[in-house]
């Protein structure tokens, strides 16, 4: 099927784990896909995927890839904000640029992407933001309590932009994976992956192109009456 035939999307984090797989999934339902990281380049992508560089924390380059978007396209339809990041350390030992560095990544670079793309969505007639959070955007764990702060903000940010451009037909929505085989997930110790994949009632992780499958159907006209929703893509987690 051709669900995303014709939309332009951007997608951020888009590198590697999720943010590729959502990438290749909307290219392969017949969107046109920028696919954004901070990397200079990314590994090749399948046609229809378009690689910019862009920092999720940085103004300037989300001006930069929305102009150029807005300039080689002619519109924007969806916007994926899936870059994040993750700290560990407790709340007593995590360092003020630490903490910094999370808020920057995961809750101002989402803001500062639906800020963009939103004005653009408003004049063409509607879009579908689509914003990253996660099942510890409801729920905590022992530590990570700056990624836990930042997901719940994205999950409640969410909700208010959905309502605040309901009427403009800008569709927001978040969506909440649980864990994820990711090489972010990789690179944690392997204590704290067993402990999540335990406590998720289906035994297992999940995969990339899981959660990607769910952006597919809020970032298609199947999701048109979808706005200000919580997809919770987690083997169960959550139901617990």
């Amino acid at each position: 099927m051709n669900r995303l035939d014709g939309k332009v999307a951007i997608v951020t984090g888009a590198g590697r784990g999720i943010g590729r797989s959502i990438a290749e999934a909307f290219a392969e339902e017949g969107a046109t896909v920028i696919a954004t990281g901070r990397a200079a380049s990314a590994n090749s992508f399948p046609d229809g995927v378009h690689y910019l560089q862009l920092d999720v924390a940085k103004e300037e380059d989300w001006e930069r890839v929305v102009a150029d978007t807005i300039g080689t396209h002619g519109h924007i339809d969806v916007l994926a904000n899936n870059a994040g990041i993750i700290a560990y350390e407790t709340l007593h030992d995590l360092t003020l640029d630490d903490w910094n560095t999370v808020i920057a990544v995961n809750q101002t670079g989402t803001w500062l992407g639906m800020r963009e793309v939103i004005p653009h969505m408003i004049a063409q007639g509607g879009g579908s933001i689509i914003n990253i959070s996660s099942i510890w955007g409801s729920v905590a764990v022992s530590g990570a309590h700056a990624y836990h702060a930042t997901k719940g903000a994205v999950r409640n940010m969410s909700k208010s932009a959905a309502i605040t451009y309901a009427k403009e037909n800008v569709r927001v929505n978040s969506v909440h994976p649980g864990f994820i085989e990711t090489p972010l997930t990789d690179a944690q110790a392997p204590e704290i992956n067993d402990y999540v994949v335990s406590m998720t009632p289906m035994g297992r992780a999940g995969t990339p192109r899981e959660i990607a499958n769910g952006l597919v159907f809020l970032a298609s006209d199947e999701a048109s009456f979808v706005t200000g929703s919580e997809l919770v893509i987690d083997g169960g987690y959550l139901a617990q």
